[in-house]
C-alpha cells in the first residue's frame, strides 16, 4: 500500500521508496516491526469469515454449474464459480481494506488522525456514514472478481491430496491471482486513502491521473511485494483449507 501511493516525487527530487526493500528498509528503521504490520486488526478480524465466505462462494458456483454432484467441470466454469467467490467475499473485504490502508499510509505522513481500526471505522462511519465505510467497493469487486476466477482455476487445474502438490498448487494459485488483480489493487488504493471529493468519478479519475503522471507502469507498483507474499501466504491457506475439509469429514463424515 505504501508503495502503490507514495507521492510523485517534484522534479529532481527521488521517490520516497526505490523499492519494496527500500520500504521495507525505511519502515523497519523509522517504526520498528510493527510499522510491518500496521493496520493488520481489521484484516484479522475479517480474514475466518472471509475465507469461509470466499470458499463457500467457490462451491456453490461450482453446484449451480452441475447437473449431478460429480460432473467434472471445465477451466472456464471453474473460473466462473471463482468469479461469484470474489462477489462473495467483497461485502467483508471491502470495508477491511479500507481502514488499513488508511492506516498503513498514515504513519508515511507524519499524521496521527486514527488510534487503530476501531477509532478509522467510528471516524469514517461519523463523517460519511456506511458508504464511508465502503469507499472503494467497486474497485474491490474489480479486483477480485477475475482474480478469484483465476485463483481458484489455477488450484483446481495443478492440485491433488498430497501435501506438497497441496502447497504448489496453493502458492501458485496465488501468484496468478495477483498476476490479475495488482492493476485494480493500486486504483483501490489510491482511491481509498483519496481525500474525500479528490476524484468525483471514482476509479476512472485514479486511472487517468496515474496513466498521465506516471505511465502505464504504475499501475504494477508493488508488485514484487506482492509476489512475495502471494507463494506463501495462499499455500498455508490451501493446506489449511484440505485439512480443515479432511479433519471435518473424519468428525462428520455425513454432514
Amino acid at each position: 500500500v505504501r508503495l502503490q501511493t507514495q507521492p510523485k516525487p517534484q522534479p529532481g527530487q527521488a521517490p520516497l521508496y526505490s523499492g519494496t526493500f527500500d520500504c521495507f528498509r525505511k519502515t523497519l528503521i523509522g517504526e520498528g516491526v510493527r510499522g510491518l504490520y500496521r493496520g493488520m486488526a481489521a484484516p484479522i478480524i475479517g480474514v475466518t469469515p472471509m475465507f469461509a465466505v470466499c470458499f463457500f462462494g467457490f462451491g456453490l458456483g461450482k453446484r449451480l454449474q452441475q447437473r449431478k454432484p460429480d460432473d467434472v467441470l471445465t477451466y472456464p466454469q471453474l473460473f466462473a464459480a471463482g468469479m461469484l467467490s470474489g462477489v462473495f467475499t467483497t461485502v467483508i473485504m471491502a470495508p477491511g481494506e479500507r481502514i488499513k490502508c488508511l492506516l498503513q499510509i498514515q504513519a508515511a505522513t507524519g499524521e496521527t488522525k486514527y488510534s487503530g481500526s476501531l477509532d478509522c471505522a467510528k471516524q469514517l462511519y461519523r463523517e460519511a456514514g456506511i458508504r464511508g465505510v465502503y469507499k472503494g467497493t467497486v474497485l474491490t469487486l474489480m479486483r477480485d472478481v477475475p482474480a478469484s476466477g483465476m485463483y481458484f482455476m489455477t488450484y483446481e487445474c495443478v492440485s491433488d491430496l498430497s501435501v506438497p502438490r497441496i502447497l504448489f498448487a496453493g502458492g501458485l494459485a496465488g501468484i496468478f491471482n495477483w498476476a490479475v488483480a495488482i492493476p485494480p489493487d493500486v486504483l483501490k488504493s489510491r482511491f481509498q486513502t483519496a481525500p474525500a471529493g479528490k476524484y468525483p468519478n471514482g476509479f476512472r479519475d485514479v486511472l487517468r491521473e496515474l496513466i498521465r503522471e506516471e505511465g502505464v507502469a504504475s499501475l504494477y507498483k508493488g508488485f514484487t511485494a506482492v509476489m512475495i507474499r502471494a507463494f506463501p501466504a495462499n499455500a498455508a491457506c490451501f493446506l489449511g483449507f484440505e485439512v480443515a475439509m479432511k479433519f471435518l469429514n473424519w468428525v462428520a463424515p455425513g454432514l
